[in-house]
C-alpha cells in the first residue's frame, strides 16, 4: 500500500470564475448564473486533480471567499475593522470584527463537501477554519451583553457542528486551518496566545470520539497568499511540541519551504503522538518551479530516516490560493505540483517497500 498523500485544500479560481464574481458584484450577472459559475468551477477542479492521479481529492475551495471566512458568509453582525494578518511583502488581510451576539455561522463546509460530491469518483476531505482563528473575531474591548465566555461557548457549539456535519457528509477526513498557530508566537513570543489557541481546538476536538479524532486533522504552515507568507521566520521549534498537544489524529506540516527540513523532521520524531499519522509538505505552492517526482521521493525518503513509514503520508505546505483573489499562481501550475507529489510520493513508497 503506497504511503498516503492528500492535497491541503484551495487551487486558483478560473479567469471565468474570477471574472462572474465581479460582474455579480456590479449587477450584470444574478445569482443562478454565479451558482453555475462556481458549480462549472468544481466540476473543472475534481476531474483535474482526478486526473493528476490524486486518490484523495477537495473542492478547491472554488467557492469560499476565503479558507477563513467562508462561515461568516451572510452574516450582518460584523465590521471590516477587525484583527489585521501582515504578510513578508508588505501586503495585509483583514479579518472582519463582531458587533454583536450571539455568533452563528451562515454557512457550514458540508455544503462544500456535498457539491464536490456530485463530481468526484474518489473520496473528498474537507477542510475547515479552526475555531481558534475565528476567536480572533471577538474584538478586545467587549461587546455589551455578550461577554467573551459566551462568545467562545457559542463557537465551539458551531465549530463542533461544522466538522460534524462534514463527517456525517461523508468525508473522507476533516482539516482543521491552523495558519494562525504559528502566527501567534510572532504576535505574542510567550507563547500564551499560542496555548489559549491550542485550548480552544482541544475544547472542540474533545466532543468527537477516539475513532472520529482518526478522521480529524490539523494543517499548520505560515500562511500562503500573493506568494508571500506571514510568519515563516518563526522557530518551528516553537510551535511544533505544542502543536501536537492537540488531540487530532492526523497533522499537515508545511516543510518544502523550509530552510532546514531535517531539524524540523527531527522534532516532529520526537513529538508526534502514538497514534497520529503526520502529512509532510513536499510541494512549496509559493515557489513557481514545479518540483520534479525525483525531489518529492527525496523529501520523501528524508522523512522515513526520522518517521515510521506505517504513520507518514504527503501534502502540499499549503493551500495554492486559500484566499480567493489570489491570482499569483496559474491553475496549470498547481496541477503539475499536484502531479509530482503523487508521481513522487508513488516512487518513494516502492522504495519503502510499501
Amino acid at each position: 500500500m503506497s504511503l498516503p498523500t492528500e492535497p491541503i485544500g484551495s487551487i486558483p479560481r478560473p479567469s471565468q470564475l474570477l471574472n462572474g464574481i465581479q460582474e455579480h458584484q456590479s449587477g450584470r450577472i444574478n445569482d443562478a448564473a454565479l451558482a453555475g459559475l462556481y458549480e462549472a468551477a468544481v466540476r473543472e477542479t475534481i476531474t483535474q486533480m482526478e486526473a493528476a492521479g490524486s486518490p484523495i481529492v477537495t473542492d478547491g475551495e472554488q467557492s469560499k471567499p476565503s479558507f477563513a471566512t467562508y462561515p461568516l458568509t451572510g452574516r450582518s453582525n460584523l465590521s471590516p475593522d477587525g484583527a489585521v494578518i501582515p504578510f513578508a511583502d508588505g501586503h495585509t488581510r483583514q479579518l472582519p470584527k463582531l458587533t454583536a451576539g450571539p455568533f452563528r455561522y451562515g454557512t457550514f463546509a458540508a455544503s462544500y463537501l456535498r457539491a464536490a460530491q456530485k463530481f468526484a469518483t474518489k473520496p473528498v476531505k474537507q477542510a475547515v477554519i479552526a475555531p481558534s482563528a475565528l476567536s480572533l473575531l471577538y474584538p478586545p474591548g467587549g461587546i455589551d451583553d455578550y461577554p467573551r465566555e459566551r462568545f467562545l461557548s457559542d463557537l465551539m457549539d458551531q465549530s463542533e457542528a461544522d466538522i460534524r456535519a462534514a463527517l456525517d457528509a461523508g468525508a473522507d477526513s476533516v482539516q482543521l486551518d491552523f495558519t494562525e498557530g504559528r502566527l501567534s508566537l510572532k504576535l505574542d513570543p510567550s507563547g500564551e496566545l499560542l496555548d489559549q489557541f491550542i485550548e480552544l481546538n482541544n475544547r472542540v476536538l474533545d466532543r468527537f470520539t477516539t475513532a472520529e479524532r482518526q478522521r480529524i486533522g490539523i494543517h499548520t504552515c505560515p500562511g500562503s497568499d500573493q506568494d508571500s507568507s506571514h510568519s515563516l521566520d518563526v522557530d518551528y521549534a516553537g510551535l511544533l511540541p505544542k502543536l501536537f498537544r492537540m488531540r487530532a489524529g492526523r497533522f499537515y506540516v508545511q516543510l518544502a519551504s523550509e530552510a532546514d527540513p531535517e531539524r524540523v523532521l527531527s522534532i516532529i520524531g520526537e513529538y508526534l503522538p502514538n497514534d497520529a499519522t503526520v502529512f509532510i509538505g513536499v510541494i512549496d505552492p509559493i515557489d513557481p518551479v514545479v518540483e520534479t517526482p525525483d525531489q518529492v521521493r527525496d523529501r520523501v525518503l528524508a522523512a522515513a530516516r526520522y518517521l515510521p513509514a506505517d504513520r507518514l503520508g504527503t501534502c502540499d505546505d499549503c493551500g495554492f490560493s486559500p484566499f480567493g483573489d489570489d491570482v499569483s499562481t496559474s491553475r496549470e501550475t498547481a496541477f503539475a505540483k499536484i502531479r509530482a507529489r503523487v508521481e513522487g510520493t508513488a516512487a518513494a513508497s516502492a522504495l519503502l517497500g510499501m
